[in-house]
């Protein structure tokens, strides 16, 4: 048997192709345990494809088979040899952005294990062009064999089963279009990629979030966390994150609540993370650093620093002009969201929209920003009517304080959007619902200009321009966080938009969960509005 290539030299050609800042596809890490994995995934990119797929010394060598693997042995198909792929590509389903090599949405169409014909060497017999194996799939079993062809241009090999107990006459791909992984067909995976869908309940139900989970700190990480002195390294969820001036002051005190430290702060952001990380996974972050505590100037921050963790993720942004942010941190875990706050990361501000594509918005943001002759009542009024008119439309939207002094109104938006589309449709509510209180609201552009009025802004809807995540800490004393609410509770006369802080709203979390989370991902239309 003729030893095996290395595996990195066989990936390279893999990897020039792709950006893994932009797509989810596996950038290849360790080979893993040798085995004989196949795997065939439906692939629509610029034309419908199957990817075929066997393990071969370490990594996946791969064939596009345009027409689809088939159990009929009298029909010979076409099968591009391609560049080998990563083995975690074997699990791979989801979309690839576009733009990016092989743009489209892919799932996985069959797996199982695969055995060379006795006394084949599957790299000599690759290399000489003509392979005899046997599949044992969920859909695909028998003998096959692929055949070189002595065409030019692209390696182009024919794939052909055998006549066996396997074979099936007529025997189509396309009638069985469902992912053996997830149950899904490649539209629902292009609707949802990170759903799940089970055929075997009612579609009500069917659909089911793929999105991670996220582990609160164990008892043991917290005491170890308060175990450290003023500076030392603490692990948490499988990360060992280096934790400096922990004492120092950042939110001073208030009459009901003891300052905050640092370590207090990376406290709340582990504890708080599950909730929290849906609203931040998969977007790029801003974060309004205050270093040297929230009482002295603080400053945006966008760029990762050269002394980031390497495990944490990045998104590399190809349309920055040059002096714009080029990499942006993506804060997908509890390690990540912990090393941001030890960064002095106090206020975070995601992105209106996710990766890979930046330019659709998931949400649609209504700002009511309030004036200085504007009081709080004023500003729950005027919600009110935001609630009153996302009623009539049959839309759902959900409240959130901001930890200041105003109310936002976050609403989910399907993919498709535009950030001018969104934009645009806030204004027109927002002209309908100034319409109602006009002696209430402004809408000069500056604050000067407005005569102490409420603005209600909708020029948040826009790339790279963000409101404050949930659950996020505010630069104020004793540390107030924007909050989700209920549209009930803009009738309770205790609220406040500051009502909860990072020593309070845990006790809230755990009593009436997150009003706004299941609104995440809700694939909303919105309305044509007459402005």
């Amino acid at each position: 048997m003729s030893p095996p290539r290395r595996t990195t030299d066989r990936l390279a050609p893999y990897r020039a192709k792709r950006d893994f800042s932009v797509t989810a596809e596996p950038a290849g890490g360790a080979a893993g345990e040798p085995g004989r994995r196949f795997v065939v995934q439906r692939h629509r990119a610029r034309r419908l494809h199957y990817d075929f797929r066997l393990e071969v010394d370490g990594v996946l060598a791969s064939w596009a088979v345009p027409k689809g693997p088939t159990l009929d042995p009298g029909v010979r198909q076409l099968a591009v040899h391609v560049e080998d792929h990563p083995l975690e590509y074997a699990g791979f389903e989801g979309v690839i952005p576009k733009g990016q090599y092989g743009g489209g949405d892919v799932i996985v169409w069959d797996r199982g294990t695969w055995q060379p014909a006795e006394g084949t060497d599957p790299a000599r017999a690759i290399e000489d062009g003509e392979l005899h194996f046997d599949l044992r799939g969920e859909k695909l079993a028998g003998r096959f064999a692929l055949v070189r062809t002595a065409r030019r241009g692209k390696e182009q090999w024919l794939l052909i089963h055998k006549h066996d107990e396997h074979a099936r006459p007529g025997w189509d791909p396309e009638e069985l279009p469902r992912s053996v992984k997830s149950g899904r067909t490649n539209d629902e995976v292009a609707a949802a990629p990170e759903a799940m869908w089970r055929s075997d309940v009612p579609a009500a139900e069917a659909e089911v979030p793929l999105a991670p989970r996220w582990d609160p700190p164990t008892a043991g990480e917290l005491a170890a966390l308060d175990g450290i002195g003023k500076s030392g390294t603490w692990s948490i969820a499988g990360r060992r994150l280096k934790l400096t001036n922990l004492d120092k002051v950042l939110f001073p005190g208030t009459e009901a609540e003891p300052p905050v430290t640092k370590r207090d702060l990376i406290r709340y952001y582990a504890r708080i993370a599950p909730v929290m990380l849906p609203y931040l996974a998969g977007r790029p972050v801003n974060a309004h650093r205050y270093p040297d505590g929230v009482d002295r100037p603080g400053f945006w921050h966008k760029e990762v620093p050269g002394h980031a963790p390497d495990w944490l993720t990045r998104w590399h942004n190809t349309e920055a002009d040059p002096g714009e942010t080029q990499c942006y941190a993506v804060l997908d875990s509890v390690p990540a969201l912990v090393w941001m706050a030890n960064f002095g990361g106090v206020e975070l501000h995601p992105w209106t929209s996710r990766l890979p594509d930046v330019h659709q918005p998931s949400w649609a943001l209504i700002d009511i920003d309030p004036g200085t002759t504007t009081g709080f009542d004023d500003i729950v009024e005027l919600a009110r009517l935001y609630r009153t008119a996302l009623e009539h439309l049959d839309l759902r939207g959900t409240p959130k304080v901001t930890g200041r002094r105003g109310i936002q109104i976050w609403v989910p938006v399907a993919p498709g959007y535009t950030f001018a589309g969104t934009r645009a449709w806030v204004e027109a509510l927002s002209r309908v619902v100034g319409r109602v209180l006009p002696d209430l609201v402004s809408w000069r552009w500056y604050k000067n200009e407005r005569g102490g009025l409420a603005r209600l802004d909708y020029t948040q809807n826009a790339i790279n321009k963000t409101l404050v995540a949930p659950f996020s800490p505010r630069p104020a004393p004793g540390a107030p966080v924007s909050v989700p609410i209920t549209w009930d509770e803009l009738d309770d006369p205790a609220l406040r938009p500051d009502r909860w802080t990072v020593r309070t709203v845990l006790d809230r979390v755990a009593e009436v969960g997150d009003p706004l989370a299941p609104l995440i991902g809700l694939p909303q239309h919105l309305p044509a509005l007459d402005s």
